[in-house]
This record gives C-alpha cells, sequence and structure tokens, in this order.
C-alpha cells in the first residue's frame, strides 16, 4: 500500500469482490445492518501488520480519526486532535478517514503472498464514496492524515536484546524457544492518553513466601498443566479446556467484534459508534502500553519456570516439578505454541480486556449488556462452544482471567492486576478523551440514534 495517497484510489485495482472484505474478515459475523464505521473497523481489526499488541496503537489511530471526520461535521464531541468545522456526509468523512489510514502501509501493508489482499477489500468498501465525491471526504482525508502523525515508532531506550534474569523470582526467556522479550517498545511508548506508561503501574506482585503466592503458584500448577485436560484435542472437551482453548487467540480482533456488534445491536448512529470505538481502543493502546511498562519494571517470572524451580525458591509450600509444562504447549494448540516471550506481571491479556469491558461498562452505563463473542484462533485449535453468550460484561472478563492461569501462562494474581489496570486505563481515557462539547448532554443517551446518516 501507498503512504501517499492522493484524494482518490492510490491504485486502481480489481473491485470484482464485494465478498473481499467478508473474506478478510471471516473470523467475524457481520450482521446486517453494519454500517461505514463497523465495516470498515472490522478491515482494520483483522488487516493490521504490526505484530502482537504493538497493532492495538494501529488500529486505535484508525478508529480516533473516523471519530475526528464525523464529530468535524456533527460537533457533538471532542476531537482528539484541533479540527475545523467540516460540511458534507458525516458516512464520506468516516469512509474517507479510515480508507486513508488503513492504507497507509506502516499500518496495513499486505502480506508476502496474500490470499487476500486486504487493499481490495478496503479499496471496493470506498469507491462508492469516492464516487460520489462529497465534500465530507476531504474532512475525513484531513483528520487521517493528523491521525497518522501520531503513528508510534518500536524504538525503545531499554538496551536490546532483553533477557530478564536468571535471579530467583525473575523472569528470563522461556522453553522451548527461549527468545528475547518481545515487543519491549511498547514500555517505552508515548501514550495517547495517559500522561507516562507507568501512570497506572500497579503495585509489586506478592513476595514468593506469601500466603498469596503459595496459593496462586499451586492453582497453576494443578490446573494450567498439559496433564490437567485431555491428552488431544477435540470435540467434546471439558468446559474448561474447551474456555481456555477459546481464550487463546486474538484478543483484540474480539474485543473490536464486540465491540461492533453491541453498537449495531443497540443501533448507535455514526457519531456514536465511531466514538465508542475510538474510545475503546485508545483504551486499548493505552493498556498494552501499561502493560509492558509493568512486565518490565518488575519482570516476575511465569509459571513455567516457577514451577520448575519450585524447589530453590525459599519458600517450603511450593514443590517444584522439572518436568511441568504448561497447556498451551500442548497437543490441543499449534506446533510451536508455548508461554508467551515476556514476563508474567501484569499479563497482557488480561489488561486489554479489563480495558475494553470497563469502557463498555462507562459508555452504557450498566454491567448487563448481553452479546456473543465469536473465537479468534487457528481453524487447528478446537473449540467447542462458539460463539460464547454473555448476559453480563463482566462474566466474559472473569473467564479471561481464568483461562489464562488454565493455559499455564500467568498466575492469578497477574490477571487480576492486569484486569484492574485495564479498568483504570479505561476511566482515564473515558473521562479525558473525547468528551461531549456541552455540559449536561447525557453521555448515554446517544443523541444521534436517528441521524444515521446512511451510507448512500
Amino acid at each position: 500500500m501507498n503512504n501517499n495517497l492522493t484524494a482518490g484510489l492510490a491504485a486502481p485495482r480489481t473491485l470484482a469482490a464485494a465478498g473481499v472484505a467478508c473474506l478478510l474478515a471471516a473470523s467475524w459475523a457481520a450482521p446486517a445492518s453494519a454500517n461505514v464505521v463497523t465495516e470498515f473497523n472490522a478491515i482494520g481489526a483483522a488487516c493490521l501488520s504490526r505484530p502482537g499488541p504493538g497493532s492495538l496503537m494501529d488500529l486505535a489511530l484508525a478508529q480516533v480519526a473516523v471519530h475526528d471526520a464525523i464529530q468535524a461535521i456533527e460537533q457533538r464531541y471532542a476531537t482528539y486532535r484541533p479540527a475545523s468545522p467540516g460540511t458534507g456526509s458525516k458516512a464520506a468523512a468516516a469512509a474517507a478517514a479510515a480508507y486513508r489510514v488503513l492504507s497507509d502501509n506502516r499500518i496495513c501493508a499486505p502480506p508476502a503472498a496474500p490470499a487476500v489482499d486486504p487493499q481490495v477489500a478496503l479499496d471496493a468498501l470506498f469507491k462508492p464514496y469516492l464516487d460520489a465525491n462529497d465534500p465530507g471526504l476531504a474532512v475525513g482525508y484531513a483528520a487521517a492524515d493528523r491521525m497518522l502523525l501520531e503513528i508510534r515508532p518500536t524504538t525503545t531506550t531499554i538496551p536490546l536484546p532483553y533477557l530478564g534474569s536468571t535471579a530467583i523470582g525473575q523472569w528470563r526467556p522461556t522453553p522451548p524457544a527461549n527468545a528475547p522479550m518481545s515487543f519491549v517498545y511498547l514500555a517505552t511508548t508515548t501514550p495517547f492518553v495517559m500522561t507516562s506508561p507507568s501512570q497506572f503501574r500497579p503495585g509489586p506482585a506478592p513476595a514468593l513466601t506469601s500466603d498469596r503466592y503459595t496459593k496462586d503458584y499451586n492453582e497453576v500448577k494443578a490446573t494450567g498443566s498439559t496433564l490437567s485436560h485431555p491428552a488431544a484435542g477435540g470435540c467434546p472437551a471439558p468446559a474448561n479446556t474447551d474456555m481456555a482453548r477459546f481464550w487463546s487467540g486474538n484478543f483484540g480482533l474480539q474485543w473490536n467484534q464486540v465491540a461492533r456488534d453491541i453498537a449495531i445491536d443497540r443501533q448507535l448512529g455514526l457519531g456514536d459508534t465511531a466514538r465508542l470505538l475510538a474510545l475503546a481502543n485508545l483504551a486499548g493502546a493505552d493498556a498494552a502500553i501499561a502493560v509492558w511498562e509493568s512486565k518490565v519494571y518488575y519482570n516476575v517470572w511465569r509459571p513455567v519456570t516457577a514451577i520448575v524451580n519450585g524447589n530453590d525458591d525459599g519458600n517450603p509450600n511450593t514443590a517444584g516439578d522439572t518436568a511441568w509444562l504448561p497447556f498451551i504447549g500442548g497437543a490441543h494448540f499449534p506446533a510451536g505454541s508455548q508461554t508467551p516471550p515476556y514476563p508474567d506481571y501484569v499479563s497482557g491479556a488480561n489488561g486489554l480486556t479489563g480495558a475494553f469491558t470497563a469502557m463498555l461498562q462507562l459508555f452504557f452505563k450498566s454491567d448487563v449488556v448481553p452479546f456473543e463473542i465469536y473465537k479468534a484462533v487457528p481453524a487447528s485449535v478446537a473449540i467447542c462452544t462458539n460463539p460464547r453468550l454473555y448476559r453480563k460484561i463482566s462474566d466474559a472478563a472473569e473467564e479471561v482471567v481464568d483461562a489464562r492461569i488454565l493455559l499455564g501462562i500467568h498466575f492469578r494474581f497477574a490477571d487480576t492486576a492486569a484486569r484492574t489496570l485495564g479498568t483504570r486505563v479505561a476511566w482515564n481515557t473515558f473521562n479525558n478523551a473525547l468528551r461531549p462539547l456541552h455540559p449536561g448532554w447525557n453521555n448515554g443517551k446517544h443523541d444521534d440514534d436517528h441521524d444515521h446518516d446512511h451510507d448512500d
């Protein structure tokens, strides 16, 4: 894809398949009433080129650009960056903003041998708006250009490779790959809304001789090994096994799918849909930064290291097992799956989940929000219950805490501290970004519910 886009399409490509977008985002189910904001979000969430949690920062750029483009016209909520008032179709503005950000090859570059080139899907979705030549296009391009200046580079002041420490209680590369820590740059990345990566740093992990550490050590040792689950993957499976497998995939894809679907179920207009997705992804990006700062600062060892060295940790109640293997490294998962290569405290999956779930609770002013969530794991991983259905947002958040223990990759204290961290980040984002422009407006009322500005 091209970095420097003109006002038109970057390069003519085949537009034959309106279904290209569906192929690209095969892991999500597109509701019939999807709008321009949710459609571009689905493509963006599926095509991001930066690996791991860094992709959260790139999707935040696209979603904030869409929000800012719509609000330059709507003027109900503050924009992330100052914007001059604009005119034209909100749908055209949203499409232009999303298209320009996602077409930048630093955000959504095609793979070396793509089965489906994401640019084809983007071109097909954008073409009707481009052809209409609405004034809103210029508003969207301007919003996108402002956000492309906000790209966070993968640079760090921390010396690389980061190998941790061989001291008792400290993280070091984990078998079998024994790879250096990944995504170290996140720990020193400039946040979007937080004042610094350490703003919401939690207190230290429990001492190795504490009752809390002992309890959590023995829990993951008993429930998170390859021997705690059936020897082979398949269905039917024990409920805990199926839950652990389900929550082993791409959390960014899953939580964006949830936010999209709830926005559609609640019949939010374009402005409120864009704001919800922007706030959620801003919180998710800042949560990733905060989580990695905590990982580097505390450098706590993973269960696979702790249990193998349990007889040397100074705690008589944490018996070691040199043959212990985490469930994530077993036959249920693709070859090469293992404990992620970064410290335990705090959990990235739960930091992101805490950010998204808290933002949904804040936005809709309730924990009781029914939704379903689809798997985002490789096809070779058997999932017996898909989608999983929830009546309360907090029920899903609690499952993620339990699942990461059942996978054998986290202590419970790392999961719960991460969920709290993500929640605090979400509150900070909600209270300090994209706020209503007029005091007294009821944020929960969604004033544009009946002003949908349809895609045509």
